[in-house]
């Protein structure tokens, strides 16, 4: 996974820095001598989350790899203005031309990290887990997990290919709970996959159905748009058979109350799309 992370890093900093230079850093290049060494610091600005420390430090070595990053903070750690989070060391171009993909990223990734922190704060003294869902943004799926593993949450799959995850549209195209699982299952055994089956259950009768049809096929049920009432319900009828997850619109306010019902994990997609961005900035040292 560690590998595979990595490989999927680098090509999205090569992507990245390719849309942004460009032909050339031209305001760079134009009065900037290219063999001058320079330091620079990133200096925190807003009270949050840190995350991306390791990310901005693969995108300067990926530009230059002899570049020295003195860390002075962690992923994870709780920041306040003033703080610094790390040192480089490298050519200036490097760090010109790096500086402002690595705030973008170390910037959204603190966002997120800091949000999804207020939510397992929230879930200590439970048993629940937050998951996150595939709500994200396009090419910055990656890094917007991580900020989320980062700020504490746990990673659900991370796109259509690493887990089937049958949810209403599937489930009315194939015809129903039944024939969704059915054929859901026999794909997997035919292809030899390895991978795991969840269904989405809209009403206590679909759960009622995947309890007959669901054994030894299914091993997750996503109970959408259920009151805490009602997952408490769910979680009678299945009885432990599978996990489950309680999803859709569930916030800050309200995730005591699912947690409360004992359900295995909660999934909020506001995780990502409604995090704010925090104030960083790298800042030359002369």
């Amino acid at each position: 996974m560690i590998d595979q992370f990595q490989e999927k890093l680098g090509q999205l900093i090569s992507n990245a820095l390719q849309e942004d230079i460009g032909s050339g850093d031209y305001s760079t290049l134009s009065c900037i001598d290219p063999q001058a060494k320079g330091k620079a610091v990133l200096k925190v600005k807003q009270e949050g989350i840190l995350a991306g420390v390791q990310v901005a430090a693969a995108i300067l070595r990926f530009r230059e790899p002899g570049s020295t990053v003195t860390f002075f903070m962690e992923d994870g750690s709780a920041m306040q203005p003033g703080d610094v989070a790390f040192e480089v060391e490298a050519l200036e171009h490097t760090i010109l031309q790096c500086e402002r993909l690595l705030l973008n990223c170390m910037q959204r990734m603190s966002g997120i990290a800091t949000l999804t922190r207020k939510y397992t704060d929230k879930l200590k003294g439970y048993r629940t887990r937050l998951l996150d869902t595939r709500k994200t943004t396009p090419n910055f799926r990656l890094l917007e997990k991580e900020a989320v593993r980062i700020g504490g949450g746990v990673n659900h799959r991370f796109g259509l290919y690493d887990m089937i995850m049958l949810k209403d549209n599937h489930i009315d195209y194939a015809g129903g709970i039944e024939n969704a699982i059915q054929k859901a299952h026999a794909y997997v055994t035919e292809h030899r996959l390895g991978i795991k089956i969840e269904i989405e259950t809209r009403t206590l009768a679909d759960v009622k159905k995947v309890m007959e049809v669901g054994p030894g096929k299914v091993f997750r049920v996503m109970l959408d748009n259920f009151t805490p009432e009602q997952i408490t319900e769910a979680l009678n009828i299945i009885s432990g058979a599978f996990e489950t997850e309680a999803s859709g619109g569930i916030n800050l306010d309200t995730l005591e109350a699912y947690a409360a019902t004992g359900v295995d994990f909660v999934s909020v997609g506001g995780l990502i799309h409604q995090a704010q961005s925090l104030d960083l900035s790298l800042k030359a040292k002369v």
